[in-house]
């Protein structure tokens, strides 16, 4: 079976000052710009904060017509509402037909967390706002010789993540011990890309080399007999941790503004103009909600 190397990579800069002032840096993983390629993944960011004891990280602020994947790779953060995500915690955010989220959130000590904005189907694009909390502890992991994978979406082996989706998506956390090898199959029909936290990979039969920092996005597969395509990652000398996002393209442009996306620029007004009224719905509203479905 034909194996699915690099098609290409791109090296992130340095971290810049973020928007929440000082103690906040960030690196640009995923530009919004590239969509087209990198459909259906719109951005990633890959935030580390650092803020004095008490300080809120920003303050309320609306999203609409996608999701948001927000991955604690260290640290804690505590919202009001959304609870407390600790290392190795997912928060999977439907934001849909628009929502007011982090109200109160407050880091507890230094933390890095990478956000993702994931386009939403066209069927869906207005789906009710949701949220998932998705704790490390309950992450089903596929263990193998020098390598620990936590599957947050999609499967891997026999891992198979319940994460609710609207876009297939597979998200992994791969950490490799010296030299070690992961295989993990996708589906033909799926973009995707590794993005290297720690030390060093070569990927697929040529062995293309990625480092920290670097991302590599998956080539197009070559046509073969199958419907799906093994993506191979062995670990340099010093081990790695690497996290795979790859997921089915949705075919549909897109058209971003500040906070908000959608398919038309009246898309946009009409978010805006829900926001700007009042009428989007808050995460707290939505969290009193469910508490009162499970009493």
């Amino acid at each position: 079976m034909k194996d699915r190397g690099i098609g290409r990579i791109v090296t992130t800069a340095p971290p810049s000052p973020g928007f929440i002032g000082e103690g906040h840096t960030a690196v640009s993983v995923v530009d919004p710009k590239d969509f087209s390629r990198n459909d259906p993944f719109i951005v990633l960011m890959d935030d580390r904060i650092d803020l004095e004891p008490g300080r809120e990280a920003g303050g309320a602020h609306p999203h609409g017509g996608f999701e948001t994947v927000t991955f604690v790779v260290e640290g804690e953060l505590r919202d009001r509402d959304e609870g407390t995500l600790k290392t190795g915690d997912v928060l999977w955010m439907t934001a849909g037909s628009g929502v007011i989220h982090n109200e109160h959130v407050v880091p507890l000590g230094k933390s890095r967390i990478l956000q993702l904005w994931l386009t939403l189907p066209q069927s869906e694009r207005w789906a009710a706002p949701r949220f998932e909390h998705i704790e490390r502890g309950t992450v089903p992991v596929r263990s193998e010789s020098g390598v620990e994978a936590r599957v947050y979406s999609g499967s891997s082996g026999s891992a198979r993540a319940t994460t609710h989706n609207y876009v297939p998506i597979t998200l992994i956390d791969v950490v490799l011990q010296p030299g070690a090898v992961f295989e993990q199959e996708l589906p033909d029909s799926y973009n995707g890309f590794l993005y290297v936290l720690d030390g060093a990979v070569s990927v697929g039969k040529e062995r293309t080399q990625l480092i920290a920092g670097q991302v590599g996005w998956l080539a197009l597969p070559v046509p073969n007999a199958t419907p799906v395509t093994p993506v191979c990652i062995t670990a340099g000398d010093d081990g790695a941790r690497v996290m795979l996002y790859a997921g089915e393209r949705q075919g549909v442009p897109i058209v971003m503004h500040g906070p908000f996306v959608g398919e038309s620029r009246d898309d946009i007004r009409r978010l805006s103009r829900l926001y700007t009224e009042g009428k989007m719905p808050r995460i707290s509203e939505l969290t009193e909600a469910m508490s009162g479905n499970r009493d």
